[in-house]
């Protein structure tokens, strides 16, 4: 008889401060529902105008702040694979969370708690070892008392855990899986879940199971500590907002798994 004790909190993060230029997103109601941010940090998305008002209604709403850091790339918007140099991608994701926590601080907003990988970076960071050195390194030069969001037991994870750095494991209540728990990619039919009720099952699933039903209907295990929806999907908001409401019909609470930590 399995022993596993049910998890009765998860956190809710959403990718955020997407906008750029006269390119511009509503955050504020996405904000409103979830417990952390994850901010672009100007190198695939937003702008310093657009990273500071998304700092200021993260501390109105008292939300963990995350800097989501990516490749240069923002024509691609963060998602083609780009073939830094370690060194280099080391410098270029240090300079992103540097730029977000000068912003952090100005806002009010606490500090930067964690870093989570955009788009292309995300998945290489879990398949190149180089890459994702490089995350862990350039972790480890701003503060090692950051954690990371990425996903539990991925190449990345284990990099971060060797060297002493805490990993909030992270699922997605809007993507569909492989059976090998990685996501569908965002080209493939079916790899992005728009119905809200489709997205709320999912994520009710995960937090209360620790499982995700791939796309060939196995049910795969995913230990998870924090839900992402991304800001960018349809009808981001009402699947913000329907995630949540049956989560905590399930009565499970939503707490950032960030916004407490003590620096480092």
């Amino acid at each position: 008889m399995s022993t596993r004790t049910k998890q009765t909190s998860v956190a809710l993060n959403s990718d955020i401060g997407e906008s750029f230029g006269n390119w511009t997103v509503d955050d504020e109601a996405i904000l409103s529902t979830v417990s952390d941010a994850n901010i672009a940090c100007g190198f695939h998305a937003g702008d310093p105008d657009t990273i500071a008002r998304t700092c200021q209604l993260s501390a109105q709403y008292g939300l963990g702040v995350g800097a989501h850091v990516g490749y240069h790339d923002l024509r691609g918007f963060g998602r083609r694979y780009i073939a830094v140099p370690q060194e280099t991608l080391t410098n270029d994701i240090l300079y992103q969370i540097g730029a977000l926590d000068a912003f952090v601080t100005a806002a009010g907003a606490g500090t930067t708690s964690y870093v989570k990988p955009h788009g292309a970076l995300y998945h290489s960071a879990n398949r190149h070892d180089d890459h994702a050195q490089a995350v862990v390194n350039a972790v480890l030069a701003f503060d090692r008392g950051l954690s990371l969001l990425c996903q539990a037991g991925s190449l990345l994870a284990k990099k971060a855990e060797s060297v002493g750095i805490e990993v909030v494991a992270e699922g997605f209540m809007d993507r569909t899986y492989n059976p090998d728990g990685t996501l569908v990619p965002r080209g493939a039919p079916g790899a992005v879940i728009s119905d809200p009720s489709l997205a709320a099952e999912q994520a009710v699933q995960m937090v209360t199971e620790q499982t995700v039903t791939a796309v060939d209907g196995t049910v795969v295990p995913m230990p998870i500590h924090s839900l992402c929806v991304h800001s960018d999907s349809p009808g981001a908001i009402e699947l913000a907002r329907a995630v949540r409401s049956a989560l905590e019909n399930s009565g499970v609470a939503i707490v950032s798994a960030t916004a407490t930590k003590v620096r480092q």
